[in-house]
């Protein structure tokens, strides 16, 4: 019986996908060495054990099917590669697979088939014909209704890709509020969206800030309030969207843009290569030094 820890196990030593792991244990009646060596041969734990290496470069991409739309970022370990042919056919790839399955997640994508070949498995493909460990960080899913549109822009290629979602037809100002997006990395669409965690947290700042300018030490308490107050509101036409100045005209806010244009902002998602992700650190001399050392063991 193949048992889920069996799969696991197999997994944690190979580092391969579960369906690969599961496959290889049914081959070998659940023998896990054999499993091991299946796996080796197929070249399936070859490309899988580069799991353990940094991928944080790579590229953004956007597809469109009617009402909905996916933003997705695949991951290579080198900006090289990611300008890669091969890879930039993957990322398109990458994309019908999320249009296949009307995907919800990079799990979804990587779980779907097309030509009898899940996403996984032709991302592990891609792996062992690259040479690097590429990966499928994570896919959105937005949806728009009739009388709204998209708007798309991509920076650098598609090191910044940014989706919007505008009133109205105007596909052009849909994306000048993708470009300002790109630009500006606005937090929240508008006040409304703020959570409540972030205000209490702003709020703390500011406060403390205050009491530790020795100007306002001999201020009453409701000139404090209100000092806090205009702060506040100031921080949250920093970080919302439609407050902030218009990327192509900083006299009217990105609001006041859309109304110009009988519109109004929706929704966007920004996303960004490797945001939050640690980075892979090449260090040459290092390289280099223990490659001689090496050399002279010999």
């Amino acid at each position: 019986m193949i048992t889920a820890a069996l799969v696991k196990e197999l997994r944690e030593k190979t580092g391969a996908g579960m369906m690969d792991c599961k496959k290889a244990l049914t081959e070998c009646d659940g023998n896990l060495d054999k499993a091991v060596d299946w796996l080796r041969e197929k070249g399936i734990a070859k490309a899988e054990k580069k799991a353990s290496r940094i991928a944080a470069e790579g590229l953004c991409d956007i597809v469109i099917k009617d009402n909905a739309a996916w933003i997705y970022e695949l991951n290579s370990e080198t900006d090289f590669v990611a300008k890669n042919q091969k890879f930039i056919d993957l990322l398109t790839k990458v994309g019908e697979y999320a249009v296949s399955c009307n995907a919800e997640s990079a799990e979804d994508v990587l779980k779907a088939s097309l030509n009898g070949e899940t996403g996984e498995q032709l991302i592990v493909s891609a792996t062992s014909i690259i040479g690097e460990k590429i990966s499928l960080r994570r896919v959105q899913k937005v949806v728009k209704e009739n009388d709204e549109c998209f708007g798309v822009y991509k920076h650098n290629g598609g090191k910044i890709a940014v989706l919007s979602v505008i009133k109205g037809t105007d596909t052009d100002a849909a994306k000048d509020v993708c470009m300002h997006v790109a630009m500006y990395a606005p937090k929240f669409l508008d006040s409304s969206k703020i959570d409540q965690a972030s205000l209490e947290h702003e709020s703390e700042m500011i406060k403390s800030e205050i009491a530790n300018d020795p100007k306002n030490a001999s201020k009453p308490a409701n000139i404090i309030e209100k000092m806090v107050e205009g702060r506040l509101n100031k921080f949250k036409k920093e970080v919302c969207l439609v407050d902030q100045a218009f990327v192509k005209n900083p006299d009217v806010t990105v609001a006041q843009f859309l109304a110009s244009k009988s519109s109004k902002a929706v929704n966007y998602v920004r996303y960004e290569v490797g945001e939050g992700m640690e980075k892979r650190q090449d260090d040459f001399a290092a390289e280099v030094a223990a490659q001689a050392a090496a050399a002279q063991n010999k």
